[in-house]
């Protein structure tokens, strides 16, 4: 059987499986244990529960590791392509030449939206939030191609639901983000990348075409990279959720986004600028804030520092800052924020409150400026977000859906109301 835990309740012992994975994690199957200990384990959050056994991406918090089917997150950084890592998260390998044009051949095909589907944009006010346009929209994808709400099974028409997810979901964020501005929308061009060709579509006009920089283009290629997976993270467990019940994949990850939405997840970089901001125009030094910080009576947070997972420098982090560096330069410009942000992370890698307690840099802390320096508004940094873990979220659905033993996901919880009541007719209620 191999090793096992031993739990003794009332003086009854139970023995309770102990599985390993491939990086040597351990962990206590628990899933019968209602059924011989007449028992549920109460885990609030989840914070000590694996809800599931993944090969896709690995994550040490304490080593600050991250990796993709097993590569490191760093060996992605060097003509950073996200559609290479997207196959590879979804498919489980790199793709080969021939693999790799196929896929890339099949977004191209699949970026243009039914023109139906464009006049839906139309019926939402210009104010919109635009995390509820692509959520909604998403799920009108399954409304024009339903041809894919049933046969994933077939690798063929998996490939082709995946390409048309991943390539139309650019489109709808550029559409949503025209809408606002009330600025025609600008179709797919075929002769550009993936993301020069969100760009094009972002801030092209109907007189001149959007030039993207090499610099600026791998940028956002690998802001894109860095959000692809993240185990099983909210939006990723609701994704995963969802599709328990069999639900197919564009209501899945739709799902998914209206997760990422919470400013807990997907949000994290609009308060890090926001911060930034506050710190810039009030004239506050970053010594200042982070005193602030420190004292327990002050209500000014340190946002962008510490992370659920990791307690070592978020691996993300460094490479973001790097490219941080590089857009900047290449775009000529001089982010005053960047400076801010510089300067606090100096200082509190310095401080003993913060190295003691483990709050290092994550990957939030410095996203934020390179969107805005490629010209992102503040209101698209999550659609930004969702468009880079879409491949994640595809992959964590494809995982569960070709495991022919998985389960509708049904927690259990440890009732606190009242016990049995009776009901009083309301002629008689005080």
């Amino acid at each position: 059987m191999g090793d096992v835990a031993k739990l003794i309740v009332d003086g009854k012992e139970h023995e309770l499986q102990i599985v390993k994975g491939s990086e040597g994690e351990r962990a206590v199957v628990t899933s019968r244990l209602r059924e011989t200990a007449g028992l549920i384990t109460l885990d609030p959050a989840l914070m000590s529960t694996g809800s599931c056994q993944s090969a896709i991406t690995f994550i040490d918090g304490e080593k600050g590791v991250l990796r993709y089917r097993g590569i490191p997150i760093q060996e992605f950084r060097e003509s950073p392509n996200f559609i290479e890592v997207a196959y590879l998260l979804i498919f489980g390998k790199l793709p080969n030449q021939a693999e790799y044009d196929d896929f890339s051949a099949r977004l191209t095909s699949n970026a243009m939206l039914h023109e139906a589907m464009r006049h839906h944009f139309e019926g939402f006010p210009v104010d919109a939030p635009p995390m509820a346009i692509l959520s909604a929209m998403l799920n009108t994808l399954s409304c024009f191609h339903v041809e894919f709400l049933k046969g994933l099974d077939d690798p063929e028409v998996f490939t082709e639901a995946a390409a048309r997810l991943i390539s139309k979901v650019r489109t709808i964020a550029a559409f949503t983000y025209r809408r606002s501005r009330g600025l025609p929308f600008m179709y797919p061009d075929p002769k550009l990348r993936y993301c020069a060709n969100f760009l094009h579509m972002m801030f092209s006009s109907p007189y001149q075409q959007y030039e993207v920089r090499t610099a600026v283009e791998d940028a956002l290629n690998l802001l894109l990279i860095l959000h692809a997976d993240h185990e099983q993270n909210c939006s990723t467990s609701t994704v995963r959720l969802v599709g328990s019940a069999h639900a197919n994949l564009f209501a899945s990850c739709a799902a998914g986004v209206c997760a990422l939405w919470g400013r807990l997840h997907g949000g994290a970089n609009v308060e890090v600028l926001e911060m930034l901001e506050r710190i810039h125009k009030g004239g506050l030094t970053p010594e200042k804030c982070v005193e602030m910080a420190k004292d327990k009576k002050d209500p000014f947070k340190l946002s962008g520092f510490g992370h659920r997972v990791y307690k070592n420098y978020d691996p993300r982090a460094r490479i973001i800052k790097e490219s941080c560096d590089r857009v900047l330069t290449a775009m000529g410009r001089k982010d005053p924020l960047l400076d801010i942000a510089r300067k606090l992370e100096e200082i509190v890698l310095a401080d003993s409150y913060f190295v003691e307690r483990r709050l290092y840099p994550n990957v939030d802390f410095y996203s934020g400026i390179i969107l805005r320096a490629l010209g992102i508004p503040t209101n698209m940094f999550t659609v930004m977000f969702a468009i880079g873990r879409l491949p994640g979220w595809i992959a964590h659905w494809k995982e569960q859906h070709d495991d022919k033993t998985s389960k509708i996901w049904r927690p259990r919880q440890l009732y606190t109301g009242n016990t049995l009541s009776r009901y009083v007719p309301i002629q008689k209620r005080d």
